[in-house]
């Protein structure tokens, strides 16, 4: 009697799981639908490939501020720099993609497959973009020793000097490196890449007189432009920016093909449920939107990404940033290993 009795009960308990799976099927709720509503019910880390005090972190830190407050829950900032981003980027690629831990994704990620033979991940076959989060034009900066005051003597001393001019970076492979190999390529110029380790060594021996010019952010160039300390022949955007807009772009100072924007995006793992990201990208948007976010941005010299900024959209410009940086870094054999 009481086996006859388990087999009943166990054939109950069949029939209302069937029940109840049919019922939930039938209500067109998904288990990622579900886990997309109680998003995020933890705190989420916010993974970037660079040290503190950059402008990679301050924008990822002014996201996940806005974020946290929002959603209730902390958005937690986590620097995890070294090897022109590569680190952060193949940590994040190792993780459970359940939306709890982001990458912020930067134009480095985008040159840096083709710059390197060897990847331990793949920025499109790895990740699923969010949204993009801003982005910020270089500047063209000069020791005001210089016999130069504009981006045209700045060429025509290039090619009078061939090999003489120096051109610092952040690195090889940076974008501000790339900034600076595109431009010779675009004017036909002969100027000597000297790569150091970081923007900030970089812009002090290039304030010291040790070497000429720089294609550095804006953001961090800006308080030494407004010293004196450095002389600015131009931004590398489309248009002028609001928080300097008496330097020319380079396209008014007869390069109209020129623009170079470095930028920084939102990134979740490959297989992150489609509602997560949906509701990553609402957030984020809500933020950028905000009046106070945008004023921020300005002030910083940050450019807020143009609507409606979706997955869709962030994805189609990365892929577009790859294309072009391959053609620079083939055109240059610039490699690094």
């Amino acid at each position: 009697m009481k086996k006859n009795s388990r087999m009943k009960l166990n054939a109950s308990n069949v029939l209302l799981a069937i029940a109840s799976t049919i019922s939930i099927a039938g209500s067109g709720i998904s288990h990622a639908q579900t886990t997309a509503t109680n998003y995020p019910d933890r705190p989420v880390t916010i993974v970037l490939g660079y040290p503190a005090g950059g402008a990679t972190d301050r924008v990822t830190r002014l996201a996940a501020k806005a974020l946290s407050e929002q959603t209730g829950q902390s958005f937690i900032v986590e620097n995890r720099a070294g090897a022109n981003s590569n680190i952060g980027a193949e940590y994040v690629a190792r993780t459970k993609p359940d939306g709890y831990t982001l990458y912020v994704g930067t134009i480095a990620n985008t040159i840096n497959r083709t710059l390197y033979t060897k990847l331990n991940y793949d920025i499109l076959e790895d990740f699923t973009p969010i949204g993009l989060l801003a982005s910020v034009p270089n500047v063209l900066v000069i020791n005001p020793k210089l016999p130069i005051h504009s981006v045209t003597e700045y060429i025509a001393y290039a090619r009078t000097n061939p090999g003489k001019l120096t051109c610092a970076s952040a690195g090889s492979g940076s974008s501000i490196h790339l900034s600076c190999e595109l431009f010779k390529i675009e004017t036909n110029t002969n100027i000597l890449h000297v790569p150091y380790k970081g923007s900030g060594p970089a812009v002090a021996d290039l304030m010291g007189g040790q070497v000429d010019s720089m294609f550095d952010n804006l953001p961090s160039a800006l308080p030494h432009i407004k010293s004196g300390k450095l002389l600015a022949l131009g931004v590398t955007s489309p248009d002028r920016v609001a928080i300097a807009k008496d330097l020319p772009t380079l396209a008014e100072s007869g390069l109209p093909k020129f623009a170079v924007m470095s930028w920084f995006g939102l990134f979740a793992r490959e297989g992150t449920p489609k509602p997560i990201v949906d509701k990553l990208n609402a957030e984020l948007n809500r933020a950028l939107n905000d009046p106070a976010m945008r004023a921020t941005y300005t002030d910083a010299g940050f450019v807020s990404p143009t609507p409606p900024n979706s997955p869709q959209q962030f994805d189609a410009f990365t892929q577009g940033e790859i294309v072009r940086w391959r053609k620079v870094i083939n055109t240059t054999g610039i490699k690094v290993d």
